[in-house]
């Protein structure tokens, strides 16, 4: 059963209650996380937390309207994400 804390938060993304979910991520993954976070502090004086920055990409894949259909592994699903992205972008690459 998934643990529930109260959760106030003013993006209309979010819900009011949140669940805990455990990810287990790579050093690698958790340093893109925490760069993303100090890159904002420093840019904006905002640090955004790990769970913020995975809340907000949960929620790019919903506006994206990203399902799971048809999907056969993590890479394709990574790959469908990517050229998600890119199409919503129209077409344009980012470094």
């Amino acid at each position: 059963m998934a643990n529930t804390v109260d959760h106030n938060s003013s993006s209309p993304q979010n819900h009011a209650r949140a669940h805990r979910v455990i990810a287990s991520l790579n050093r690698e993954q958790v340093d893109v996380l925490d760069k993303i976070g100090k890159d904002a502090l420093f840019s904006s004086g905002t640090k955004l937390s790990r769970t913020e920055i995975l809340s907000a990409l949960v929620n790019v894949l919903r506006r994206l309207n990203l399902t799971g259909e048809g999907i056969q592994s993590p890479a394709q699903f990574e790959q469908r994400v990517v050229d998600l992205v890119i199409k919503a972008r129209g077409g344009k690459h980012h470094a």
